[in-house]
């Protein structure tokens, strides 16, 4: 099965908090569950709305974020996009590792709009 995890992120491709304002997005391609390629991309200026249909655009299956609005959530569901909010603040493939191995416990969503 492949899957396409994006991972907002910092500099050093660790979790960036604010989903919306991320610098980079980390993203991480899985085929049976294990990491085949990654790459690191500069997300379009922030416009609510723009950041769901342009990762969707880009193939990915599945977003790991601390935290993001409920519209957004709404917006990445619209798409077919499953989001999980909540993650703790480590780098992205630490972050889709966990994921994969059931070993990352997701949190509540720190975002409050």
């Amino acid at each position: 099965m492949k899957k396409k995890f994006a991972v907002p992120v910092d500099q050093n491709g660790v979790l960036d908090g604010h989903f919306g304002h991320c610098r980079y997005f980390a993203l991480h391609t899985v085929i049976d569950n294990e990491i085949t390629s990654t790459e690191m991309i500069q997300p379009p200026p922030h416009e609510p709305g723009v950041l769901p249909k342009w990762l969707s655009d880009l193939d990915v299956t599945d977003v790991l974020a601390g935290g993001m609005g409920n519209r957004a959530i709404q917006l990445f569901n619209q798409q077919g996009v499953n989001v999980f909010v909540g993650a703790p603040q480590k780098k992205a493939e630490e972050l889709v590792s966990g994921y994969l191995e059931n070993t990352i416990e997701f949190s509540a969503n720190y975002c409050d709009h």
